[in-house]
């Protein structure tokens, strides 16, 4: 039955790699392991128990909340331009300091995409500003969106990320950490993964200067302006899509200046959505269309990322059912090294196939991580490990949305792109790895 287990896990991620509906396949095959574990193995973890893990993730309090709100305020800084403003000011000084030009902009895109957590949706707000100032400065275009796209997995360490909550929620339930508090995670994830961007950021200017594709090295390139330079920066609009961010650090217990049960993530996000009506306001945008823009931004958070983590719920639980959860614990307890292994290789591998490591590793976490402690490990560790290599993956892979959108900008391929991020991504993963059980 293990063997048979594995040969659907198997099937499942190359379906995904196929591009086929990935909620839908999580959920066939985690329905599949269950009845064979029912029926077959005679297994307590019934098809019963596999749909009430669905339903359970749908109503998660800690979970469902977080998400809807990040994606509307995401979509409400976009409708109102405030997003824009932000990227343009981080991104105008580069221009005028050409040794950091690569690197910064690695980092600027990194950055933001802590605060707004779609790796397509940043790598479209920056790079149709970045690339073309890049490109004013003479670096080749297929730098130019290299750099964009190496910087599009901050959103790892971003409370609106749907792994954070869902390790948290797996830590408390484990009594690892004192509060379902996504903020907890982050904080012991966020130097291990600044230093893997630091490091990715400096190799890629590396790979750059063999290859001579930075500043000045087009030399028939038409001297023209950027988009960003042509956009007046209001700093109180750039202002507002970093404010959830800074009240919820703040608010954290490892600051503690606000209260942190009063300003949790929703209520973080709900004040960031209300100044930045005030901007629409102020811009002459209706009230109604920015609430319309809020509402369909929970929606499509509700649908892409809820009921992913549902799907993924249900799939862990067919795992359990048919042994194979069982057996993949009992291989990795004799080994902490295994499991750091699996943690980093299993989802990162997934990602740069498939473009998408979040299938690979939700089913990760919620099969393997809470049994942490049987390897030596926190679940905090495990956990991030996973998600962050994911991030990472998708970050080096040719068919991710973002490094599309990026080929599209600057009129190039987009596995000559993958080809320049390939490398750091790999040194970074192993960077953050060792230093997720270092630090």
């Amino acid at each position: 039955m293990i063997w048979i287990g594995l040969a659907i896990v198997i099937v499942t991620f190359w379906l995904i790699y196929k591009n086929y509906e990935a909620r839908l396949v999580l959920v066939i095959s985690g329905v599949v392991m269950a009845l064979i574990g029912q029926f077959v193995c005679g297994s307590a973890v019934t098809l019963e128990t596999a749909v009430n893990a669905f339903v359970k993730q749908l109503v998660n309090g800690g979970l469902v909340p977080t998400i809807t709100t990040v994606m509307g305020f995401g979509y409400v800084m976009t409708y109102t331009k405030c997003s824009d403003h932000l990227v343009n000011a981080l991104v105008r000084p580069l221009t005028h300091v050409p040794a950091i030009v690569i690197p910064g902009a690695v980092l600027i895109t990194w950055v933001l995409n802590i605060i707004l957590p779609s790796a397509a949706g940043i790598a479209a707000a920056v790079g149709v500003l970045l690339i073309p100032a890049l490109i004013a400065l003479k670096v080749r275009p297929v730098m130019a969106a290299a750099a964009v796209f190496l910087g599009t997995w901050g959103s790892v360490v971003s409370p609106g990320l749907m792994f954070n909550p869902q390790i948290a929620s797996i830590a408390f339930k484990a009594k690892e950490i004192p509060a379902a508090d996504a903020m907890i995670v982050i904080m012991q994830e966020a130097l291990p993964c600044a230093i893997g961007a630091v490091v990715a950021a400096l190799l890629l200017a590396v790979i750059c200067f063999f290859l001579k594709e930075g500043v000045g090295s087009v030399k028939d390139a038409e001297e023209k302006a950027g988009a960003a330079e042509n956009f007046k920066i209001n700093p109180f609009y750039a202002m507002v899509p970093v404010l959830p961010l800074f009240l919820l650090v703040i608010a954290s217990k490892q600051v503690g200046w606000l209260p942190t049960k009063t300003f949790s993530v929703p209520v973080c996000m709900l004040i960031g959505t209300a100044v930045g009506i005030v901007v629409g306001i102020i811009n002459k945008q209706k009230v109604g269309d920015c609430s319309k823009k809020f509402c369909r931004g929970a929606g499509d958070g509700f649908c892409d990322v809820v009921i992913l983590i549902a799907a993924a719920a249900l799939f862990a639980s067919g795992m359990k059912s048919i042994g194979l959860t069982g057996a993949l614990v009992d291989a990795m307890k004799g080994s902490q090294s295994v499991a750091m292994f699996a943690a980093a290789a299993g989802p990162f591998t997934m990602a740069a196939i498939s473009g998408s490591g979040n299938a690979a590793a939700l089913a990760f976490n919620e099969a393997i991580t809470p049994h942490a402690a049987d390897f030596g490990l926190t679940i905090v560790q495990l956990g991030a490990v996973a998600q962050i290599a994911a991030g990472l993956g998708r970050s080096m892979s040719p068919v991710a949305g973002g490094v599309i959108i990026l080929a599209g900008i600057a009129g190039v391929n987009p596995m000559e792109i993958v080809k320049r991020t390939a490398l750091p991504c790999l040194v970074a993963v192993v960077v953050v790895t060792v230093a997720m059980f270092a630090l």
